[in-house]
This record gives C-alpha cells, structure tokens and sequence, in this order.
C-alpha cells in the first residue's frame, strides 16, 4: 500500500501539472483500500470530482489485472498567508540524522521493509512508538519522484512500527488511509509518531502525528480490521 499510495499522488500532479503546484496545496488525501494490491503493473485512472480556483477535489482509482483495488480522493486548497496566526503545533521529533540505525519489528519481510532506513526516536513499547523513515530506493525506475509523492508513499508503514500484538498470532491490516496536512512535507525524511488502539470489537485505530525535517506537517488515521490467527 506504501509506495502505491505514493504513485497515486505523484499521477494526481502530473494531471494537474506544474501551474498548479504554487497556487493549491494538498490537505487531505483519502485511501480506501478495496482489495490485495498485488506487485503487478497497475494504471492510475484521475479525475476532477470539483474543480475551482481555490478549493479542488480530485479523485483517482487504480485499476489492476481489470479491477479497481484502490481508490483516492485528495482535497486541495489555495495557498495563504496565514503565518502570523499559526500555532498549535505537537513537539517536534529529535533530528533523524542524530539517532542511530534501527530496524522495524523483525516479523515484518519483503522487499519494501529492507529497502527502508529506520531511526526510531527511543525503544518502542507496544502499540506506542516515534521513529523516522527514508529510503534510497528510486520511487520510479527511470524517473524522479516529488518530495510529496516519495512523503505520502511512506505514511501507510505507519501501521507497522507500533506493533501491539504479534502478527504470527493476529491480523491488524488496514482497510483505508487518510492523511490531513497543514504544511506541505519537505525533505527525504518521514517522521512517525504513532499510536495504535485495540477496540474490544473486532476494530482498531492507527493515529500518527507526521513530521518532517522542519517539525510537525499533519495527521494521519489507518482504521484497521482485527482477527485472531489462533482460531
């Protein structure tokens, strides 16, 4: 879900194209994941759902092996200058650069996971944790990606740095993203500060803070469907 949710923005850009960038900026992005998304050649499919010059919903689907697997919707809003009234910001995370080398939970695998650089702030606890992200992998084979597509296309990994329970004994996958942004992202760097919450229903909830370099950027929730693996 992670470096897809990453090609969706950077095909969401390239619709809009470059007059677009400077006058409206990304706040919301929503992922409602409508089945397994498998490591094939997929299409990103975007549309205009309410265009305007200063409040645009756009709306993209992902189109694999003939069926939808992921669809998205992104609200973009005008540019201002409203810096003499901001505040309200969370603490901003310890520089990445000044923590040493991690690694995620050692029950996840796969490509995605080691091709990961991983600065986890302190000793995580379950369900609890704040670390950094970035990857040198190329987003694209033959072409650059934007700091905002390579930003979002980390965000999903979200729901496996605070592990709560071990994998090998229950199922934790989300079935959506949704990411609110006050400050476009800058820089290589994903900062993580998350929380992960078990409901007595079947239900759990994946709540990170998002930073970058340069401090707090916005939100993001991942509702997830919880299963036992033991029955």
């Amino acid at each position: 879900m992670a470096p897809v949710s990453g090609a969706v923005i950077d095909a969401m850009e390239r619709f809009l194209g470059d007059g677009a960038s400077s006058s409206l900026m990304y706040a919301r992005v929503s992922f409602d994941i409508l089945g397994k998304l498998p490591a094939i050649e997929f299409e990103v499919q975007v549309r205009v759902a309410r265009p305007g010059r200063t409040i645009e919903l756009l709306e993209a689907t992902v189109i694999a092996d003939g069926r939808a697997v992921l669809q998205a919707r992104a609200w973009l809003l005008s540019v201002q200058d409203t810096s003499s009234v901001a505040g309200g910001f969370p603490d901003p995370l310890p520089p990445p650069d000044d923590l040493p080398r991690g690694i995620l939970d050692p029950v996840w695998s796969g490509g995605f996971v080691a091709s990961l650089d991983v600065r986890p702030c302190e000793v995580p606890v379950p369900g609890r944790t704040r670390v950094w992200l970035t990857t040198e992998t190329p987003f694209f084979a033959d072409e650059p990606a934007s700091e905002l597509a390579r930003f979002i296309g980390l965000v999903d990994t979200a729901n496996g740095v605070a592990v709560r329970e071990s994998p090998k004994d229950w199922m934790f996958p989300n079935v959506d993203l949704t990411i609110h942004l006050y400050r476009r992202p800058r820089g290589r760097w994903v900062g993580l500060d998350t929380t992960v919450v078990f409901g007595a229903d079947g239900h759990g909830l994946t709540s990170s803070v998002l930073h970058d370099v340069d401090g707090p950027v916005g939100r993001s929730e991942q509702i997830l469907t919880v299963r036992s693996l033991r029955r």
